[in-house]
C-alpha cells in the first residue's frame, strides 16, 4: 500500500466531511421525510439555530468511528487486528450506560447488546452475530456508521479497508450491516485515488457478494436513477421497497444505506447537494450524512467543502469525543485526521511524520483554525489560516487585530476543557479531563507582519475556572514582537491550585486604534502536571468535573472531597492524558467497608494501566492491567478500616516504583510490553473510600 501525496490532507478533508454531515443531520435525526419538508424544507445548510440547538455536540457517530479505530494504535497498528482485540478496545473505552453510545438495552440497542455481550466474556464476533442476538438486532445501522476511520488508514486499498471494516463492524452486527459497512469502506478507500462516481461504487461491491442484499439495493438504485431524474421520485421507491415497515428494530441499515447510495448518485459528487437529499430524505439523518460528508470528504478533498454555505466556519475544526480517555475528549479535526495518518502510515510501514515536530496546534492545513476563535469584546480580531510565515511548514493562523479603546488586550483562544453545560445536552454525556495542566510548559512560535506600523505586545494566557465556576484569565510574560520579527516564547504555567485550565492562546496588546497582524505558527505544550486534582481553596465545582467517572456512585462531603462507591467489581475515577509519561501520583484514601482501592498510573481507559492496589487479603500488590490483570509484584500489607493511607507511584521509563504512608513497598521494571504514558486513576472495590487528597508531579 503506498499512499497519496495529499493523503494527510484528504484525510483531513473526510475527517471534516464526517463532521460537518453530522453536525447537519443531527438536529433532526429520526424526523421523517414529511416533517422535514413541512417544517424545514429541503436541507441547504445549517438548521440547528432554526431549531434552538447547539451546533457542536457530543454525539456517537463522532465518538464510535475516532474510537473503535484506537485497537489499532493500542495493538500495534498491526493488519492482523482482530475482532477479539477491537472488542477489547471497547471494554476499555466505552464507560457501561454513560459514554460514547446509545445504550438502548439489552436486544433493543445492538451496540448496548454487543457491549453486554464482551463485557460477560462472549468475544467478538461472537458478541455481535446473528446466532447470538438474532437478524434484526445484529442488522441496525451501527457498523455502517463508525466505519470510516478503517478506510481511512487503507488509502486506495479497497480490499484491506473492506477488511478491517468486516472485523471492526462484526463486533457488534452481522449479515447486512457488515457488507453495508464493507462496501462504504471499500469505496471511501477507492475514493482517494478514484473520483467517478459509478467507479467507485463498483469497487464497493466487489468487497461483498453478489447475491447480498446489500448489492441488490445498490442495483435498484441504479436501475432508479437511470430512469428517474428525480431525486424525489427515487426515494419514494427507496421507502416503498426498503422502508423501515420492511424489516425490524429502531434504524435498520437497509433504508439508510440506500439513503447514502440514494445521495451520492443524485448528488453527482456535489457536498451540498448530496447532502440536501441524504438529509432531507430523513430516517438516521446524522448518521447518513456522516458517511456521506467523509466519503465527499475524501473523493474531492478539501475543495469539495468550498461549495453553498460556509460549512467549515461554524464549527471551525471542534470534535467532542466521550470516552474513559477523557484527555482525548476535546479534540478538533485536525488532531483526528493526525492520529489517522499516523496509523496510515504504520500500515504501509512508514515512520510517524507529524507536522511542525508534532505541535498540537499546527494550521498546517488550508482553512484550518483548530478551534481558535476571537475574544474581543470591544476591538477587532479575525482569524484566518493562510499560507507562509512559518519557520517549520507551509502556514500559519494569521491575527488581523484592530486594538480597542479600552486599552484591553485582544485574544485567540481555543479549548482544552467543557463544562456540562445545558449546550452539550444533545443525548449524549461529555466525559472530559483537561488537556493542559499547570507545570506544563506552554510553547509557541509567532511573527509579526512586516507592514506593521507600530510593536506589538504578545503574551501566552490560559482560562481557567474561578470560585464561582466562570473564567479568569492568566496571562504568561510579555513579549515586545516589532514589525516583521519572529519570537518563540514559552512559559510554566503556574499552581492553580487545582483550578481546571479550560482554553489557552495568546493576547495581544498595543496602541488603542493600531491595527496589523501577528502569525501564530504553532502552539503546544509538554512536559508533567505538578497540580491537585481535588477541590481547590477556591471551591467551586469545575474541578470534579475534570474527572472522569465510570464508579457506581460518586459524591463529596464538606470535608470528603472524593467520595467513590462501587457495588460490583472495581470502579475507576480517571483523569489526566495519554501524553503524561514520567511522573509521581500521589492519593490519601479512607477506605471504608471496601473490598480493596488503589491508585492507578499511566492509565489509558478502563482495562490499561498499573495500579497500587491493597486488597481485602492484607496483601499490597503491583498490578498491570492490559487483556486482563497481571501482579508485577506483591508484599503483605495489613490495613484497616477508617484510616488514611498515601499511596503513591512514581514512573520513569519501564521503572515503577510504589510507596504506602513514605514506605517503599515496589521497585519493578517491565520490559514485557511496557504502558509508557498516560493518565492517573483512583479505584475502589465493592465498597466505599474518600479520597482526601490527589496530586500529580
Amino acid at each position: 500500500m503506498s499512499l497519496p501525496a495529499d493523503y494527510a490532507e484528504r484525510v483531513y478533508a473526510g475527517v471534516l466531511g464526517k463532521t460537518i454531515g453530522v453536525y447537519l443531520g443531527r438536529p433532526f435525526e429520526g424526523w421523517t421525510y414529511a416533517r422535514i419538508l413541512a417544517e424545514l424544507g429541503p436541507i441547504e445548510g445549517y438548521v440547528h439555530e432554526r431549531l434552538g440547538q447547539p451546533l457542536v455536540v457530543v454525539d456517537d457517530d463522532l465518538s464510535g468511528t475516532f474510537t473503535f479505530l484506537r485497537a489499532l494504535a493500542d495493538y500495534g497498528a498491526s493488519r492482523d487486528i482482530t475482532p477479539a482485540q477491537i472488542g477489547q478496545t471497547w471494554l476499555n473505552y466505552l464507560i457501561d450506560g454513560r459514554s460514547t453510545l446509545w445504550w438502548g438495552g439489552l436486544g433493543t440497542s445492538t451496540e448496548h447488546t454487543a457491549y453486554l455481550r464482551l463485557a460477560a466474556g462472549i468475544p467478538a464476533p461472537r458478541s455481535g452475530s446473528i446466532a447470538l442476538n438474532g437478524q434484526v438486532v445484529a442488522e441496525q445501522i451501527g457498523a455502517q456508521i463508525f466505519i470510516d476511520g478503517w478506510a481511512m488508514v487503507a488509502p486506495g486499498d479497497p480490499q484491506l479497508a473492506a477488511e478491517l471494516a468486516r472485523r471492526a463492524a462484526s463486533v457488534s452486527h452481522d449479515g447486512a450491516a457488515v457488507e453495508a459497512a464493507q462496501l462504504l469502506a471499500g469505496m471511501e478507500a477507492l475514493a482517494f485515488v478514484e473520483s467517478n462516481i459509478d467507479t467507485l461504487l463498483d469497487g464497493g461491491l466487489r468487497c461483498i457478494p453478489a447475491d447480498s442484499l446489500i448489492a441488490r439495493l445498490a442495483s435498484d438504485l441504479r436501475e432508479w436513477r437511470a430512469e428517474f431524474p428525480d431525486w424525489r421520485v427515487a426515494r419514494q421507491h427507496l421507502a416503498e421497497h426498503y422502508g423501515y415497515d420492511k424489516y425490524g428494530g429502531g434504524c435498520h441499515v437497509l433504508p439508510n444505506h440506500g439513503v447514502v447510495l440514494l445521495g451520492l448518485l443524485y448528488g453527482g459528487g456535489d457536498f451540498q447537494r448530496s447532502l440536501m437529499i441524504a438529509n432531507t430524505s430523513g430516517w438516521d439523518t446524522d448518521c447518513n450524512s456522516g458517511n456521506l460528508g467523509c466519503l465527499l470528504g475524501l473523493r474531492g478533498g478539501l475543495a469539495a467543502l468550498s461549495g453553498g454555505p460556509d460549512w467549515r466556519g461554524p464549527v471551525a475544526d471542534r470534535l467532542l469525543l466521550s470516552t474513559a480517555d477523557g484527555g482525548r475528549s476535546v479534540t478538533d479535526a485536525v488532531i483526528e485526521a493526525g492520529h489517522v495518518v499516523t496509523l496510515g502510515r504504520a500500515l504501509a510501514g512508514l515512520a510517524p511524520a507529524p507536522p511542525k515536530a508534532g505541535a498540537r496546534f499546527h494550521f498546517d492545513f488550508p482553512g484550518a483554525v483548530q478551534g481558535f476563535q476571537a475574544e474581543a469584546p470591544d476591538g477587532q480580531l479575525r482569524i484566518e489560516n493562510v499560507p507562509g510565515h512559518s519557520r517549520a511548514g507551509a502556514r500559519s493562523l494569521a491575527l488581523r487585530y484592530q486594538m480597542p479603546a479600552s486599552g484591553q488586550p485582544v485574544r485567540a483562544l481555543t479549548p482544552t476543557f467543557v463544562l456540562p453545560n445545558p449546550q452539550f445536552t444533545s443525548g449524549y454525556r461529555l466525559f472530559a479531563s483537561p488537556t493542559l495542566y499547570p507545570g506544563q510548559t506552554v510553547r509557541a512560535s509567532v511573527a509579526a507582519e512586516a507592514g506593521n506600523h507600530t510593536p506589538v505586545t504578545i503574551r501566552l494566557v490560559v482560562s481557567a475556572y474561578d470560585a464561582h465556576d466562570g473564567l479568569t484569565q492568566i496571562f504568561g510574560p510579555e513579549a515586545a514582537l516589532a514589525p516583521g520579527q519572529q519570537l518563540e516564547l514559552s512559559w510554566p504555567v503556574d499552581n492553580l491550585d487545582g483550578a481546571p485550565i479550560a482554553a489557552v492562546g495568546v493576547a495581544l496588546l498595543g496602541p488603542v486604534g493600531a491595527s496589523g497582524s501577528v502569525y501564530l505558527d504553532w502552539l503546544t505544550w509538554d512536559g508533567a502536571p505538578n497540580t491537585s486534582l481535588v477541590r481547590p481553596a477556591s471551591a467551586g465545582v469545575a474541578w470534579r468535573l475534570a474527572w472522569v467517572d465510570a464508579l457506581d456512585q460518586l459524591s463529596q462531603r464538606a470535608d470528603e472531597p472524593l467520595r467513590l462507591c462501587q457495588n460490583h467489581g472495581t470502579g475507576l475515577l480517571l483523569h489526566g492524558t495519554r501524553e503524561w509519561s514520567d511522573y509521581t501520583a500521589s492519593a490519601t484514601c479512607v477506605p471504608q467497608m471496601a473490598s480493596g482501592f488503589g491508585l492507578a498510573a499511566r492509565a489509558q481507559g478502563l482495562r490499561r494501566y498499573y495500579a497500587l492496589v491493597l486488597a481485602d487479603s492484607g496483601r499490597a500488590r503491583l498490578v498491570k492491567a492490559l487483556d486482563g490483570e497481571r501482579v508485577l509484584a506483591e508484599a503483605d500489607f495489613h490495613w484497616t478500616r477508617d484510616q488514611a493511607y498515601e499511596l503513591s507511584i512514581q514512573t520513569a521509563g519501564p521503572r515503577l516504583r510504589a510507596s504506602v504512608n513514605g514506605q517503599l513497598l515496589f521497585d519493578v521494571t517491565d520490559d514485557q510490553d511496557p504502558l509508557t504514558s498516560g493518565g492517573v486513576a483512583l479505584l475502589c472495590t465493592e465498597g466505599t473510600v474518600v479520597v482526601k487528597a490527589a496530586t500529580v508531579s
